[in-house]
């Protein structure tokens, strides 16, 4: 249940009108919104492929944008974390996860 009575697009140009920060995917420079999530700024940069199955190497991303399906899983610093529930910062670096045992 939403509690902030702040409307959706009043909040979202909030968010882009916020300090830009720099965070590192894969070694490359991404450009972001600070209060954005990983997630959104990757998408953002057309960055559509968080990771890769280590089933099948079919091609992961964001997917529900709400944590539940855990298909941007990526790895911050050495931390395992949902790029959908990720605020950015400064200097984040972001990598893939590594392909054996990555995925459910």
């Amino acid at each position: 249940m939403r509690t902030d009575e702040t409307p959706p697009l009043i909040q979202a140009h909030e968010r882009m009108s916020a300090a830009p920060v720099t965070l590192m995917f894969c070694g490359q420079p991404v450009s972001a919104h600070a209060g954005a999530s990983v997630a959104a700024a990757l998408f953002a940069a057309g960055i559509r492929t968080l990771r890769n199955s280590p089933r099948n190497g079919a091609p992961r991303g964001m997917f529900c944008a709400m944590g539940s399906c855990q298909e941007c899983l990526v790895m911050i610093g050495t931390t395992r974390s949902l790029a959908c529930k990720t605020t950015v910062a400064e200097g984040m670096c972001v990598e893939q996860v590594p392909e054996a045992g990555a995925d459910e």
